[in-house]
């Protein structure tokens, strides 16, 4: 890598770790200065600035003199663009361990997320038969030599790409897989996973009644939250896919559920 290209992915990474920073502070009280937040971050508040528009651009924020206001909703996920840049290097990584999961052969459902985006690209290479659950990871897919695509159909959720709705779900009863790759909002012993759009939720119960094998895959940072919706408690997961940072209490409580972790 050149000098220049590590210059880049360093600014990336900073970049991420603010707005990331940035959203943390917009759920504890609202609103953010660009003074204090250029202070806070030994930054030039003209880099705020830019940070602040980025995320008003993904409906985060809404711009005022001198700051900003948060438009997060506590019964919503962030936008799919600020969490793809979040964790990025663990995701790889989750999605490699999942690619060595999988028996050419089979036939694997892949929901949607910025985890399970990852997973597309993990597996471009191999044969399998994948129905992708977002238009993304089909995109990733359509131009895979070995992969067979089959798409679900139904609504395609704005902003997420996702799809949904009755006709996504009866077009996932209808079929059978190996293993169906789930991705998650929340994770924890006391409400299992969770997710926050209960059209998402509806659609995570049809694929895990219709295969054989469930894998979840995600970072740590999902055992600390609960989502609105509840998809299934601990035991109808087989395997998932974390981080080391997963806490001592929800792995112990996932083996006691008879699941397999393997971090990475």
């Amino acid at each position: 890598m050149s000098i220049e290209q590590s210059t880049c992915s360093n600014e990336l990474v900073e970049s991420s770790d603010r707005l990331r920073a940035i959203m943390s502070e917009l759920r504890a009280k609202d609103s953010v200065s660009v003074a204090e937040l250029a202070v806070a971050h030994a930054v030039s508040e003209m880099t705020i600035r830019r940070d602040l528009d980025e995320l008003a651009q993904q409906g985060v924020v809404r711009r005022i003199r001198g700051g900003a206001i948060s438009l997060l909703l506590r019964g919503e996920e962030p936008p799919f663009g600020i969490r793809e840049r979040e964790a990025t290097d663990i995701k790889r990584r989750i999605a490699a361990e999942v690619a060595t999961l999988l028996a050419d052969g089979e036939a694997v459902l892949l929901d949607g997320g910025t985890t399970t985006l990852e997973v597309a690209r993990a597996i471009r290479d191999r044969r399998l038969t994948v129905l992708p659950l977002s238009l993304q990871s089909a995109d990733e897919l359509a131009t895979a030599p070995r992969i067979r695509l089959v798409l679900p159909g139904g609504e395609v959720r704005p902003g997420e790409l996702n799809f949904s709705g009755p006709l996504t779900e009866t077009s996932i009863r209808s079929l059978r897989f190996d293993t169906a790759i789930i991705g998650c909002c929340g994770l924890s012993a006391e409400h299992g996973l969770t997710a926050h759009d209960l059209s998402d939720v509806a659609v995570k119960r049809a694929a895990i009644d219709s295969t054989r094998r469930v894998i979840v895959a995600t970072d740590s940072g999902k055992f600390t939250r609960t989502a609105f919706g509840a998809v299934c408690p601990l035991d109808r997961l087989d395997i998932v896919i974390t981080d080391t940072a997963i806490p001592p209490n929800e792995h112990d409580a996932l083996t006691a559920a008879g699941v397999t972790v393997r971090t990475v």
